[in-house]
């Protein structure tokens, strides 16, 4: 399995996600020229390799009509009504975490125009050379940012406008990643807990905390952290991305690493301004890791729990089983244990949660040793009887297929022990 995993330890940002993903092929100068042939009005893209910590990596750069814009032109969204009456004439003063992607004071007294979604929609799909798949991975990334932004503001998110100055350089982030990852295809994306920063930052409308309320709106329900870090790691538009893409977040699966990106930001830090990432084929460890996932039930009946163990060895456990036990209050219980790979984990927590009235699950990581098994059918006279073969440190098993044994015992109108004394006598 083709696994992308992505090292967040210093936040994320559009240019920064474009840079590392950039990196992760051969030949970068080709695919910048895609990029630039996507189509996005008055857009171009620019790398460049610039060192952080002693680390070597690629910034890429975003121009609209040959102009770098600020950072609060794209990454800090404002929610206005159809209607609004104040003018917009802002002076935006963001102590930013990535100073990378702009300056931090920025004075402009021109009036703004704004773009709404529906404006973002039809530049997407009639404007920009892309596949199918790529336009709508845009397009749900805009309708994260959309939605957070409408939580933040209690406005509907048909109301939710973006800045013009700052629509066609984020549209180039967004539109940029989604490009890469499509032509990357990974199998599978993972991201590290995310680092947000600390502190706060200051916009038109007032200091806002750090992660900002549209980020932290966006990250619900994925690990993050802050640190001592006092500045802004993690853009709304960064972590749009992260959670459109990313299908589960924590520590570094066991993989052999092909590839691996460095995406710079400009600000300089004591550790490395960077989004890392890593592509590369997944790896069991000798098929030996799996994990035992737990959870005890007291109010579900003998027959719930039976098409709960069923419903989960449909969803692919390697094991379910249960043992009585004891609660709290005396009340007696069930134990449910099942166990699976660790890639199917998060179905798998899924699954429980579904057929199961628990609301908690513990995880443990174990190791098994397990012997090589093959099945072999042979035809008897008795009928055709499928054989299972294990063998492995020093020992060699072979066992019968039990619906086979069950299927010539209903016929033969004889036990199951019958069928096993005939199957041994026509083997001598």
């Amino acid at each position: 399995m083709k696994i992308l995993y992505l090292d967040c330890g210093m936040g994320a940002a559009g240019d920064m996600l474009t840079a590392a993903l950039l990196e992760l092929f051969p030949k970068q100068d080709e695919i910048v020229r895609e990029l630039n042939a996507l189509g996005i009005p008055k857009v171009a893209f620019t790398r460049a390799s610039v060192a952080k910590c002693g680390i070597t990596g690629t910034h890429v750069t975003v121009t609209v009509d040959g102009q770098e814009e600020n950072e609060e032109m794209h990454e800090h969204y404002h929610a206005h009504e159809h209607e609004h009456a104040h003018e917009h004439e802002h002076a935006h003063e963001y102590e930013h975490a990535h100073e990378y992607e702009h300056a931090h004071e920025h004075e402009h007294t021109h009036t703004h125009h704004h773009s709404s979604l529906h404006d973002i929609e039809h530049i997407v799909n009639d404007h920009l050379n892309l596949p199918e798949a790529v336009k709508q991975d845009v397009l749900s990334v805009y309708r994260l940012i959309a939605e957070a932004e409408s939580q933040v503001h209690g406005v509907p998110v048909t109301e939710i406008h973006f800045h013009e100055v700052g629509t066609m350089d984020a549209l180039a982030d967004i539109t940029a990643v989604c490009y890469l990852m499509h032509k990357l295809s990974p199998e599978q994306v993972i991201a590290s807990p995310i680092h947000v920063g600390s502190g706060t930052v200051k916009c038109a409308h007032g200091i806002l905390p750090v992660p900002a309320p549209a980020t932290t709106s966006i990250l619900r329900g994925i690990p993050i952290y802050g640190g001592e870090i006092k500045s802004e790691l993690c853009t709304p538009t960064g972590a749009a991305l992260l959670k459109h893409f990313a299908s589960s977040f924590g520590e570094m699966p066991v993989m052999a690493v092909e590839a691996i990106g460095y995406g710079m930001g400009k600000k300089d830090f004591p550790v490395a301004n960077c989004v890392r990432t890593m592509l590369g084929e997944a790896k069991d460890q000798d098929e030996r890791s799996i994990l035992q996932l737990s959870c005890n039930v007291d109010d579900m009946t003998a027959e719930e729990i039976g098409y709960a163990m069923d419903c989960l060895f449909k969803e692919g456990a390697l094991e379910v089983f249960t043992v009585p036990v004891g609660m709290k209050k005396c009340r007696p219980g069930t134990l449910l244990q099942v166990l699976c790979k660790p890639a199917d984990r998060e179905n798998m927590v899924q699954a429980i949660f579904k057929y199961t009235s628990t609301i908690g699950i513990r995880e443990e990581t174990m190791r098994r040793y397990t012997l090589s098994r093959s099945i072999s059918a042979v035809e008897t006279p008795i009928g055709t009887v499928h054989i299972k073969q294990s063998s492995g440190y020093g020992v060699q098993r072979i066992k019968y297929e039990y619906e086979d044994l069950a299927r010539i015992a209903s016929e033969k109108n004889i036990s199951i022990s019958a069928v096993k004394d005939m199957l041994n006598d026509l083997e001598h």
